[in-house]
């Protein structure tokens, strides 16, 4: 049996008596078993940075790298926008979501509104994951929509509530526990027999103050088992080697600080040497189940490691050369 271990929570605008009683029920009847479960203050995510921390590549795209410095697939924003990216960027109109803020003078929520307005003209595209780009005021704004999310989560009296589960993946795939259960992010085109359409159809019954949108679409669950790893570490604290997917890495033979790097869903590069794939580890390992996912931790950090073994041959041998240049050579003196 392949055990998938996921973290899921109730995001704050959606945490009613009756949605904790919904997921919980919902959960139970497809075979998740929840092992722990439990709140986190928004005072808590606010000191501690939690939110931060978990949407760190919608959140580091938003205000923490400027835009020219952000790596922007160009044919993707090409077929978007009709323009060259180096383009935009010579001509000083990309910005990041505070950049817009401070050049416009809007607040978070006003941003967001003109964000919002740019989605429904069609002029928001998704560059990769947690990264998307919208056309706004002939300028393009990257993950607008962040600091009016985040204000959500640490609005004081408000909590997430959280569930850790298990399940067999022989049961349920984690395509199906993401597509199926939990629902797409768009709420509007979830099933509706999945958490997120149930909650955007009864929304009103359930005690939400207003139908759930893309950003407060009620609740949240891991896209991967190596995300629910560092999802737990992050939120409740607990050691890597204390979930079921970083152990089995761990075990491995993955460094406790490889796993804490790919945490932040860097750039990997992996596959057979003709045909190398470079991208988001997040994306890399989406959807897949624990065994799976497991395999393909294991090659991204075998062709990590090959990478840096390489340098190292490429370094010594230059080294060898530089030292044999500089060494008399036989028979001067």
């Amino acid at each position: 049996m392949v055990l998938n271990q996921a973290f899921v929570f109730v995001k704050p605008h959606a945490v009613t008596e009756k949605t904790l009683d919904l997921v919980s029920q919902t959960l139970s009847k497809r075979g998740c078993a929840i092992t722990r479960e439990g709140e986190v203050s928004a005072e808590r995510i606010d000191d501690e940075r939690l939110v931060d921390r978990h949407y760190y590549a919608i959140a580091s795209k938003a205000t923490l790298v400027e835009a020219e410095n952000l790596s922007v697939p160009n044919d993707k924003f090409r077929k978007a926008y009709g323009v060259e990216w180096s383009d935009v960027c010579a001509k000083g109109l990309a910005m990041n979501s505070k950049k817009a803020c401070e050049k416009w003078k809007m607040t978070p929520t006003q941003l967001d509104q003109v964000w919002q307005q740019a989605k429904q003209d069609g002029k928001m595209t998704k560059l990769g994951g947690g990264f998307y780009c919208a056309k706004i005021k002939d300028c393009y704004v990257f993950n607008g929509f962040y600091m009016t999310m985040r204000s959500k989560f640490v609005k004081p009296g408000t909590c997430i509530h959280y569930y850790v589960v298990e399940w067999d993946s022989a049961k349920m795939s984690w395509e199906e526990f993401r597509g199926e259960l939990l629902g797409p992010t768009e709420p509007s085109k979830a099933p509706e027999t999945s958490l997120r359409g149930i909650i955007y159809n009864d929304w009103e019954a359930l005690g939400l103050k207003m139908q759930p949108t893309t950003g407060e679409n009620g609740v949240h669950a891991s896209a991967s088992p190596f995300e629910a790893c560092a999802e737990m570490n992050n939120w409740l604290g607990m050691p890597f080697a204390e979930t079921a997917f970083g152990a089995a890495l761990l075990d491995a033979g993955i460094s406790e600080d490889s796993v804490k790097a790919w945490s932040i869903d860097p750039q990997v590069t992996y596959g057979v040497p003709s045909m190398r794939i470079t991208g988001s580890l997040f994306d890399a390992l989406e959807d897949a189940d624990a065994d799976k996912c497991g395999a393909l931790c294991e090659m991204i950090h075998a062709e990590t490691a090959r990478m840096k073994d390489g340098m190292r041959v490429v370094a010594a041998g230059v080294l060898g050369a530089v030292i044999g240049f500089l060494l008399p050579k036989n028979g001067r003196r």
